[in-house]
Protein backbone atom coordinates (compact mmCIF):
# COMPACT_ATOMS: atom_id res chain seq x y z
CA UNK A 1 0.00 0.00 0.00
CA UNK A 2 1.40 3.41 -1.01
CA UNK A 3 2.25 5.86 1.76
CA UNK A 4 -0.06 8.85 1.74
CA UNK A 5 -0.18 12.23 3.41
CA UNK A 6 -2.73 15.03 3.52
CA UNK A 7 -2.31 18.47 1.96
CA UNK A 8 -2.91 20.32 5.18
CA UNK A 9 -6.38 21.62 5.91
CA UNK A 10 -7.53 20.99 2.32
CA UNK A 11 -8.15 17.36 3.23
CA UNK A 12 -6.71 16.30 -0.15
CA UNK A 13 -4.86 12.99 0.17
CA UNK A 14 -1.67 12.61 -1.86
CA UNK A 15 1.19 10.16 -2.12
CA UNK A 16 3.88 10.86 0.49
CA UNK A 17 6.23 11.74 -2.36
CA UNK A 18 5.28 13.88 -5.35
CA UNK A 19 7.02 14.34 -8.68
CA UNK A 20 8.66 17.70 -9.29
CA UNK A 21 8.21 18.77 -12.91
CA UNK A 22 10.71 21.63 -13.25
CA UNK A 23 13.29 19.55 -15.11
CA UNK A 24 10.86 18.19 -17.73
CA UNK A 25 10.15 21.76 -18.84
CA UNK A 26 13.43 21.91 -20.73
CA UNK A 27 15.39 25.12 -21.29
CA UNK A 28 14.42 28.50 -19.90
CA UNK A 29 16.64 31.55 -20.02
CA UNK A 30 16.88 34.63 -17.84
CA UNK A 31 17.07 38.21 -19.03
CA UNK A 32 20.88 38.04 -19.13
CA UNK A 33 21.03 34.63 -20.76
CA UNK A 34 21.48 32.70 -17.53
CA UNK A 35 19.95 29.21 -17.51
CA UNK A 36 16.76 28.81 -15.46
CA UNK A 37 16.02 25.27 -16.64
CA UNK A 38 17.72 21.88 -16.59
CA UNK A 39 18.73 21.61 -20.24
CA UNK A 40 17.27 19.76 -23.18
CA UNK A 41 14.74 17.07 -22.44
CA UNK A 42 13.04 14.20 -24.28
CA UNK A 43 9.28 14.80 -24.07
CA UNK A 44 8.42 11.19 -24.87
CA UNK A 45 10.64 10.01 -22.01
CA UNK A 46 9.05 12.63 -19.75
CA UNK A 47 5.61 11.21 -20.53
CA UNK A 48 6.84 7.67 -19.83
CA UNK A 49 8.34 8.93 -16.57
CA UNK A 50 5.04 10.45 -15.44
CA UNK A 51 3.22 7.26 -16.36
CA UNK A 52 5.74 5.20 -14.39
CA UNK A 53 5.35 7.51 -11.40
CA UNK A 54 1.57 6.97 -11.52
CA UNK A 55 2.09 3.21 -11.71
CA UNK A 56 4.33 3.39 -8.62
CA UNK A 57 1.60 5.13 -6.63
CA UNK A 58 2.55 8.79 -7.09
CA UNK A 59 -0.49 11.04 -7.23
CA UNK A 60 1.00 14.54 -6.73
CA UNK A 61 2.66 16.37 -9.63
CA UNK A 62 4.16 19.81 -9.02
CA UNK A 63 4.78 22.15 -11.93
CA UNK A 64 4.74 25.91 -12.63
CA UNK A 65 3.67 28.30 -15.36
CA UNK A 66 7.28 29.27 -16.12
CA UNK A 67 8.96 25.85 -16.12
CA UNK A 68 10.23 25.79 -19.68
CA UNK A 69 7.98 28.84 -20.29
CA UNK A 70 4.92 26.61 -19.94
CA UNK A 71 6.38 23.50 -21.58
CA UNK A 72 6.32 21.47 -18.36
CA UNK A 73 2.58 22.05 -18.01
CA UNK A 74 2.01 21.01 -21.62
CA UNK A 75 3.94 17.76 -21.16
CA UNK A 76 2.19 17.01 -17.87
CA UNK A 77 -1.18 17.65 -19.48
CA UNK A 78 -0.31 15.30 -22.33
CA UNK A 79 0.81 12.58 -19.92
CA UNK A 80 -2.31 12.87 -17.76
CA UNK A 81 -4.77 12.80 -20.66
CA UNK A 82 -7.26 10.09 -19.75
CA UNK A 83 -5.72 9.74 -16.27
CA UNK A 84 -6.55 13.16 -14.77
CA UNK A 85 -8.64 11.56 -12.03
CA UNK A 86 -5.54 9.74 -10.77
CA UNK A 87 -3.54 12.93 -10.22
CA UNK A 88 -3.39 15.91 -7.90
CA UNK A 89 -1.95 18.81 -9.90
CA UNK A 90 -0.04 21.59 -8.20
CA UNK A 91 1.10 24.54 -10.29
CA UNK A 92 2.41 28.03 -9.59
CA UNK A 93 2.05 31.62 -10.75
CA UNK A 94 4.03 34.84 -10.43
CA UNK A 95 6.77 34.51 -13.04
CA UNK A 96 6.08 35.65 -16.58
CA UNK A 97 7.75 33.87 -19.48
CA UNK A 98 7.63 34.07 -23.26
CA UNK A 99 6.71 30.66 -24.68
CA UNK A 100 8.13 31.50 -28.09
CA UNK A 101 11.62 32.58 -26.96
CA UNK A 102 11.76 30.49 -23.76
CA UNK A 103 12.69 33.64 -21.82
CA UNK A 104 11.73 34.64 -18.29
CA UNK A 105 10.34 38.16 -18.49
CA UNK A 106 9.87 39.14 -14.85
CA UNK A 107 7.79 38.69 -11.72
CA UNK A 108 4.15 39.65 -11.36
CA UNK A 109 2.40 39.07 -8.04
CA UNK A 110 -0.75 41.02 -8.86
CA UNK A 111 -4.25 39.58 -8.38
CA UNK A 112 -5.02 40.19 -12.06
CA UNK A 113 -2.05 38.11 -13.14
CA UNK A 114 -2.97 35.32 -10.72
CA UNK A 115 -6.27 34.99 -12.59
CA UNK A 116 -4.78 35.33 -16.07
CA UNK A 117 -1.94 32.91 -15.35
CA UNK A 118 -4.38 30.29 -14.08
CA UNK A 119 -6.37 30.41 -17.31
CA UNK A 120 -3.17 29.85 -19.28
CA UNK A 121 -2.15 26.98 -16.99
CA UNK A 122 -5.54 25.30 -17.32
CA UNK A 123 -5.27 25.52 -21.10
CA UNK A 124 -1.78 24.01 -21.18
CA UNK A 125 -2.66 21.29 -18.67
CA UNK A 126 -5.88 20.41 -20.48
CA UNK A 127 -7.96 20.47 -17.31
CA UNK A 128 -10.76 22.51 -15.79
CA UNK A 129 -9.21 22.90 -12.35
CA UNK A 130 -5.92 22.90 -10.48
CA UNK A 131 -5.82 21.16 -7.11
CA UNK A 132 -3.15 23.38 -5.52
CA UNK A 133 -2.32 26.86 -6.88
CA UNK A 134 0.86 28.36 -5.46
CA UNK A 135 2.37 31.82 -5.39
CA UNK A 136 5.83 31.45 -6.93
CA UNK A 137 7.63 34.59 -5.72
CA UNK A 138 9.73 33.56 -2.72
CA UNK A 139 10.53 37.05 -1.48
CA UNK A 140 7.26 38.85 -2.22
CA UNK A 141 6.42 41.17 0.70
CA UNK A 142 3.76 39.67 2.93
CA UNK A 143 1.53 42.70 2.35
CA UNK A 144 1.49 42.00 -1.40
CA UNK A 145 0.79 38.31 -0.81
CA UNK A 146 -2.13 39.21 1.46
CA UNK A 147 -3.59 41.26 -1.40
CA UNK A 148 -3.98 37.97 -3.29
CA UNK A 149 -6.09 36.16 -0.70
CA UNK A 150 -9.52 37.42 -1.78
CA UNK A 151 -8.76 36.59 -5.42
CA UNK A 152 -7.56 33.10 -4.53
CA UNK A 153 -10.60 32.49 -2.36
CA UNK A 154 -12.80 33.55 -5.30
CA UNK A 155 -11.03 31.01 -7.52
CA UNK A 156 -11.80 28.33 -4.93
CA UNK A 157 -15.47 29.37 -4.93
CA UNK A 158 -15.53 29.18 -8.74
CA UNK A 159 -14.14 25.63 -8.61
CA UNK A 160 -11.05 26.53 -10.65
CA UNK A 161 -8.71 25.66 -7.77
CA UNK A 162 -9.27 23.46 -4.72
CA UNK A 163 -6.66 25.05 -2.46
CA UNK A 164 -3.68 27.38 -2.63
CA UNK A 165 -0.27 27.97 -1.08
CA UNK A 166 2.99 29.86 -1.33
CA UNK A 167 6.47 28.78 -2.34
CA UNK A 168 8.50 30.74 0.19
CA UNK A 169 11.29 30.12 2.70
CA UNK A 170 10.15 32.94 5.01
CA UNK A 171 8.30 31.60 8.09
CA UNK A 172 6.77 34.96 9.09
CA UNK A 173 5.40 35.56 5.60
CA UNK A 174 4.06 32.03 5.37
CA UNK A 175 2.30 32.41 8.71
CA UNK A 176 0.65 35.72 7.77
CA UNK A 177 -0.56 34.33 4.44
CA UNK A 178 -1.94 31.12 5.90
CA UNK A 179 -3.65 32.90 8.78
CA UNK A 180 -5.43 35.19 6.32
CA UNK A 181 -6.49 32.53 3.82
CA UNK A 182 -8.97 29.83 4.86
CA UNK A 183 -8.10 27.66 1.86
CA UNK A 184 -4.33 28.04 2.16
CA UNK A 185 -3.23 24.43 2.53
CA UNK A 186 0.50 24.22 1.87
CA UNK A 187 3.83 25.99 1.98
CA UNK A 188 6.48 24.87 -0.48
CA UNK A 189 10.00 25.47 0.77
CA UNK A 190 13.59 24.38 0.44
CA UNK A 191 14.07 21.34 2.66
CA UNK A 192 16.66 18.58 2.58
CA UNK A 193 18.97 16.69 4.87
CA UNK A 194 21.47 19.52 4.29
CA UNK A 195 19.02 22.41 4.66
CA UNK A 196 16.42 22.11 7.38
CA UNK A 197 13.88 24.89 8.01
CA UNK A 198 12.60 24.08 11.50
CA UNK A 199 10.82 27.44 11.81
CA UNK A 200 8.75 26.87 8.70
CA UNK A 201 7.89 23.33 9.73
CA UNK A 202 6.69 24.78 13.05
CA UNK A 203 4.38 27.14 11.12
CA UNK A 204 3.01 24.16 9.19
CA UNK A 205 2.35 22.33 12.45
CA UNK A 206 0.66 25.33 14.06
CA UNK A 207 -1.63 26.10 11.12
CA UNK A 208 -2.29 22.60 9.75
CA UNK A 209 -0.38 23.06 6.50
CA UNK A 210 1.45 20.60 4.29
CA UNK A 211 5.18 21.13 3.83
CA UNK A 212 6.06 20.56 0.17
CA UNK A 213 9.80 20.04 -0.01
CA UNK A 214 11.52 21.48 -3.06
CA UNK A 215 15.19 20.68 -3.49
CA UNK A 216 14.81 17.43 -1.49
CA UNK A 217 17.89 15.98 -3.20
CA UNK A 218 19.84 19.27 -3.07
CA UNK A 219 19.44 19.72 -6.85
CA UNK A 220 20.94 16.28 -7.48
CA UNK A 221 23.85 16.44 -5.02
CA UNK A 222 22.16 13.88 -2.77
CA UNK A 223 21.95 11.33 -5.58
CA UNK A 224 25.74 11.01 -5.47
CA UNK A 225 26.14 11.93 -9.13
CA UNK A 226 29.47 13.56 -9.96
CA UNK A 227 29.06 14.21 -13.68
CA UNK A 228 29.39 17.76 -14.95
CA UNK A 229 26.24 19.47 -16.21
CA UNK A 230 25.94 21.61 -19.32
CA UNK A 231 25.80 25.35 -19.78
CA UNK A 232 22.03 25.17 -20.38
CA UNK A 233 21.51 23.69 -16.90
CA UNK A 234 20.79 25.99 -13.94
CA UNK A 235 23.53 24.19 -12.00
CA UNK A 236 26.08 24.98 -14.71
CA UNK A 237 25.93 28.70 -13.92
CA UNK A 238 24.55 28.41 -10.43
CA UNK A 239 22.81 31.44 -8.94
CA UNK A 240 23.78 32.58 -5.44
CA UNK A 241 21.10 30.52 -3.70
CA UNK A 242 22.25 27.28 -5.34
CA UNK A 243 25.17 26.47 -3.05
CA UNK A 244 25.41 22.77 -3.86
CA UNK A 245 27.19 23.18 -7.23
CA UNK A 246 30.20 25.12 -8.49
CA UNK A 247 30.94 25.41 -12.22
CA UNK A 248 28.57 22.58 -13.00
CA UNK A 249 29.96 20.08 -10.49
CA UNK A 250 29.11 19.23 -6.88
CA UNK A 251 30.80 21.74 -4.57
CA UNK A 252 33.73 20.05 -2.74
CA UNK A 253 32.50 21.20 0.68
CA UNK A 254 29.15 19.53 0.22
CA UNK A 255 30.59 16.41 -1.38
CA UNK A 256 32.70 15.99 1.75
CA UNK A 257 29.66 16.35 4.01
CA UNK A 258 27.78 13.83 1.89
CA UNK A 259 30.57 11.31 2.38
CA UNK A 260 30.13 11.69 6.16
CA UNK A 261 26.45 10.73 6.15
CA UNK A 262 26.34 8.28 3.23
CA UNK A 263 26.58 5.18 5.43
CA UNK A 264 23.77 6.31 7.74
CA UNK A 265 21.47 7.12 4.82
CA UNK A 266 22.06 3.80 3.07
CA UNK A 267 22.40 1.45 6.06
CA UNK A 268 19.19 -0.49 5.36
CA UNK A 269 19.93 -1.12 1.70
CA UNK A 270 18.47 2.08 0.26
CA UNK A 271 20.19 4.05 -2.42
CA UNK A 272 21.59 7.42 -1.39
CA UNK A 273 18.63 9.26 -2.95
CA UNK A 274 16.17 6.96 -1.18
CA UNK A 275 17.97 7.62 2.11
CA UNK A 276 17.77 11.40 1.63
CA UNK A 277 14.06 11.16 0.82
CA UNK A 278 13.53 8.81 3.75
CA UNK A 279 15.16 11.38 6.04
CA UNK A 280 12.55 13.92 4.94
CA UNK A 281 9.69 11.50 5.55
CA UNK A 282 11.08 10.88 9.05
CA UNK A 283 11.59 14.60 9.70
CA UNK A 284 7.88 15.41 10.02
CA UNK A 285 4.49 13.84 9.24
CA UNK A 286 3.72 17.01 7.23
CA UNK A 287 6.57 16.74 4.73
CA UNK A 288 5.85 15.81 1.11
CA UNK A 289 9.15 15.74 -0.83
CA UNK A 290 8.84 16.47 -4.56
CA UNK A 291 12.02 15.18 -6.24
CA UNK A 292 12.40 15.97 -9.91
CA UNK A 293 12.57 13.14 -12.44
CA UNK A 294 13.47 13.19 -16.13
CA UNK A 295 13.74 9.46 -16.78
CA UNK A 296 11.88 6.29 -15.92
CA UNK A 297 14.97 5.06 -14.06
CA UNK A 298 14.98 8.16 -11.86
CA UNK A 299 11.29 7.71 -11.10
CA UNK A 300 11.82 4.08 -10.16
CA UNK A 301 14.65 4.96 -7.81
CA UNK A 302 13.07 7.99 -6.18
CA UNK A 303 9.60 6.55 -5.78
CA UNK A 304 10.93 3.22 -4.59
CA UNK A 305 11.16 5.19 -1.34
CA UNK A 306 7.38 4.90 -0.98
CA UNK A 307 7.78 1.17 -0.35
CA UNK A 308 10.65 1.70 2.11
CA UNK A 309 9.04 4.49 4.11
CA UNK A 310 10.77 6.89 6.51
CA UNK A 311 14.35 6.42 7.63
CA UNK A 312 14.54 4.47 10.89
CA UNK A 313 14.74 6.44 14.13
CA UNK A 314 18.27 5.14 14.66
CA UNK A 315 19.49 6.17 11.21
CA UNK A 316 17.79 9.56 11.50
CA UNK A 317 19.47 10.18 14.86
CA UNK A 318 22.86 9.22 13.44
CA UNK A 319 22.48 11.66 10.55
CA UNK A 320 21.57 14.40 13.01
CA UNK A 321 24.60 13.57 15.15
CA UNK A 322 26.91 13.77 12.16
CA UNK A 323 25.40 17.07 11.04
CA UNK A 324 25.09 18.69 14.48
CA UNK A 325 27.38 21.57 13.54
CA UNK A 326 25.37 22.23 10.39
CA UNK A 327 22.14 22.32 12.37
CA UNK A 328 23.71 24.86 14.76
CA UNK A 329 24.55 27.20 11.84
CA UNK A 330 21.86 26.77 9.14
CA UNK A 331 22.87 26.85 5.50
CA UNK A 332 22.60 30.38 4.08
Amino acid sequence: MTMTRTLGRSGIDVSALGMGCWAIGGPLWGADGEPFGWGEVDDDESVRTIHRALDLGVTLFDTASNYGAGHSERVLGRALAGRRDQAVIATKFGNRADERTRRWTGEDGSPAYAVASLEESLRRLGTDHVDLYQLHINGLPASAALDLVDTLEDLVTQGKIRAYGWSTDNPASARAFAEAGPHCAAIQHDESVFKDNAELLAVCDALDLASLNRGPLAMGLLTGSTRAVGADDVRGRAPEWLVWFTDGRPAPRWSARLAEIREALTADGRTLAQGALGWLLARSPRTVPIPGCRTVAQAEENFGTLARGPLSAEAFAEVERLLADLRAVPVA
